[in-house]
């Protein structure tokens, strides 16, 4: 490049600097994964970090905590459409402050960047593209901060007790400490009710914890107290994928027996002795994968339009004895994933699936691929042959792929996707913002689906911010030529506001329970609890 054109390239940057810096105070410029490549403007006064110490992180980590999971929605539909509107969040500072946030993908020469711009706004409640509320989205915001390493975050778990039992609070009291939690918080925290009366916060530091258990006590009044437990979200040695699954096990833990269960999992060493324990479950849980011990039910996805079933889901169910040595349906796939035993479980379940599809013609099944399984080249061969000698089979399964492990090597789970593609399956996103890697996984694979996690669905009916996540999650993937399917829908009000907000299936216990495959025998008892095969 001579001097003349090296000379009109600063121009042009300094032009193109200042025009976007006159209507923002931060610009940043991402890959299309969101890891920031330039950064300039206020980033120093604003966030506390100058704009060099920014490089190589996500754009992600400049808004507040509870705003990312919406933010990674917006930055999903950006890279759809190749720009973003102005899209209200909150800055990872200590005021929360309101900005607008907008994108643009560059064009020529870099082509391959997407800009972001944030200007401050007058202190408003965010709107646009809200991150999930409740339990969802502590559970989502915990994961994704394990993921990525912890950040020097703690989890902290709350139970409200009275004279040393488990205390669920009256609806006066429940009010009461939901007006504390928001009133306490910082804007980095996050903090929710998990259920009756168990609480989760991630903060900074272990004295935030104790300072929320006392007041969420003084709040239940009548001389209640609290048991707390805090977990550090960093554990060194362990994989992002480690991290995330101990932490889900123990909220599932903490959820549904509380405090003292976590010291029996292991987490009395941190998330690094529940996983430790894992592995040394392993060599059950594979002689259970070896020997089979578990059934499938099959629960219809409908069309909305006409509530007729378009195809069936596969269920997975381990027998009791194996729920009494694992730990229960979620901790049979959890274990699987965290012990490297999860394309053994797959392709168990993949074969039983298969099994079905093959005596029951018309009948579409759905059976869910793990993240780990759909970037293994190995796997990826034997589906193939299998599917090469049977073709017909091609016609009859379809695989949702599920973020319940992230996928870490893309290029070969886009591989996988391609030439099952090629083959004339169809494919589908399982629980679209459960987590922000589906918002990922739309944008690198083609797929004729997605699924549309339940938590939003049983949200939607009272909460304004709910539906309009689901809105935007229907816009993006219907511009991506994908169709859209709720789950977990139970009353004819949730099936009625899906339909209207442009979903197209449906699937829950409105429309059928988990059972046998029409026309052949009881799979399962369909009043059992059941989980999506990994």
């Amino acid at each position: 490049m001579d001097q003349q054109s090296k000379s009109r390239q600063v121009t042009d940057r300094d032009r193109f600097l200042t025009f976007a810096l006159a209507a923002a105070e931060i610009l940043v410029e991402t890959t299309p994964e969101g890891r920031i490549l330039f950064a300039a403007g206020a980033l120093n006064s604003r966030l506390g970090r100058p704009a060099e110490e920014w490089l190589g992180r996500q754009a992600r980590d400049l808004l507040a905590l509870p705003d990312r999971q919406g933010f990674d929605l917006a930055f999903a539909r950006l890279l759809s459409r190749d720009r973003l509107p102005p899209t209200r969040f909150r800055l990872a500072n200590g005021a929360g402050t309101p900005v607008s946030c907008a994108g643009l993908r560059l064009l020529g020469r870099d082509a391959g960047r997407l800009c972001l711009t944030l200007g401050a706004l007058p202190a408003e409640r965010p709107a646009g593209l809200p991150a999930p509320s409740g339990p969802a989205g502590l559970w989502q915001a915990a994961e994704q901060t394990a993921r990525e390493g912890g950040d020097g975050r703690m989890l902290g778990l709350i139970e409200l007790r009275e004279a040393d039992r488990p205390l669920i609070p009256s609806p006066d009291a429940a009010a009461r400490i939901r007006e504390t939690i928001a009133g306490t918080l910082g804007s980095e925290d996050l903090a929710s009710e998990l259920t009756p009366g168990r609480y989760g916060l991630i903060a900074r530091g272990g004295s935030d914890i104790g300072a929320l258990g006392e007041a969420i006590a003084a709040a239940a009044g009548n001389g209640a107290s609290v048991a707390t437990r805090g977990l550090a979200l960093e554990a060194e040695g362990l994989t992002p994928l480690q991290r995330s699954r101990a932490l889900r096990h123990a909220l599932a833990c903490f959820s549904r027996e509380g405090p003292e269960r976590l010291d029996g999992e292991g987490f009395a060493e941190g998330l690094s002795g529940c996983v430790a324990q894992v592995y040394a479950r392993a060599a059950r849980l594979r002689q259970a994968i070896a020997d089979r011990r578990f059934q499938l039910a099959f629960q219809p996805i409908v069309a909305l339009a006409d509530r007729q079933p378009h195809h069936w889901e596969a269920l997975l169910r381990p027998d009791p004895e194996t729920r009494a040595a694992i730990g229960g349906v979620q901790d049979f796939v959890t274990f699987a994933e965290t012990a490297g035993l999860s394309e053994e479980l797959d392709w168990a379940v993949l074969a039983a699936v298969c099994a079905a599809a093959r005596r029951v013609r018309g009948a579409r099944i759905a059976a869910n691929l793990s993240g780990l399984t759909l970037q293994s080249p190995g796997f990826r061969d034997r589906l193939l042959t299998l599917l090469d000698a049977e073709p017909l089979l091609s016609h009859r399964l379809l695989i949702e792929i599920t973020e319940t492990a992230e996928i870490e090597n893309e290029a070969e789970a886009v591989r996988t996707v391609e030439a099952l593609r090629q083959r004339g399956l169809l494919l589908c996103i399982d629980d679209l913002g459960a987590g922000a890697a589906a918002f990922r996984y739309l944008r690198a694979f083609r797929v004729d689906y997605v699924k549309i996690d339940g938590l939003y669905v049983t949200a939607a009916t009272h909460s304004e911010q709910d539906r309009n996540v689901i809105a935007g999650m229907v816009e993006l993937a219907r511009s991506l030529g994908a169709r859209v399917v709720a789950e977990r829908i139970e009353t004819e009000e949730e099936a009625g506001l899906m339909r209207s907000l442009g979903v197209d299936y449906g699937q829950g216990w409105l429309f059928g329970r988990p059972g046998a495959l029409p026309g052949r025998g009881q799979a399962a008892s369909p009043l059992e609890p059941s989980v999506p095969v990994p």
